[in-house]
């Protein structure tokens, strides 16, 4: 394990959880509201926005899915080190990153049971940019509406479509996170 596992983590370690925890929620109650978040550091390829948010709600009883672009030896010793989580397929994950495309197709993720909707997954999606433009959001945490450039219609309206099944997505680009819960319509 080389030097650069070890760093990358938050400098102070509670505020910068309680500041990051405090941000994603912010994006989760308000969904298509852009926040930005920092703290963590994590290697190449995940964004600051990412490492934040695997540092603040990974830990070792959240299994974790990397999808092919962030699967490699460095980003596993770094959330390893930093979060415990095990990493492991798609059908255990309770949260995923990756590019959009690589966490196709989304059927692959636990959506939750009758019993316990809440024990699906949040997919960590990494983008190029994120924009308050394109779909328009209706639902809970939205007064009138909300927009957000989304990488697919027809996936969040289906997901919606299972509520209170499904899967919540949370957006990473840079510095820079937007939340998108079951519970939102998308249109």
């Amino acid at each position: 394990m080389g030097m650069e596992v070890l760093s990358g983590g938050f400098a102070d370690p509670a505020p910068d959880a309680a500041f990051a925890f405090r941000g994603i929620m912010n994006a989760m109650a308000r969904p298509g509201r852009i926040e930005t978040i920092v703290g963590a550091e994590g290697p190449a390829p995940l964004s600051r926005a990412a490492a934040t948010v695997l540092m603040t709600l990974c830990d070792p009883d959240t299994a974790l899915y990397l999808a092919p672009s962030c699967d490699s030896l460095a980003v596993r010793e770094w959330i390893g080190f930093h979060t415990g989580a095990p990493v492991g397929p798609t059908s255990a994950a309770h949260f995923a990153v990756g590019r959009w495309h690589e966490l196709q197709p989304l059927e692959r993720f636990r959506t939750g049971t009758l019993e316990y909707p809440d024990r699906s997954a949040t997919l960590i999606a990494e983008m190029d940019v994120l924009a308050s433009e394109g779909a328009t959001l209706r639902g809970p945490g939205i007064e009138i509406e909300a927009r957000l450039s989304l990488p697919d219609l027809d996936a969040f309206q289906r997901n919606h479509g299972q509520f209170p099944l499904g899967l919540d997505f949370i957006f990473t680009a840079g510095d820079r996170i937007a939340a998108l819960p079951r519970s939102t319509q998308v249109s």
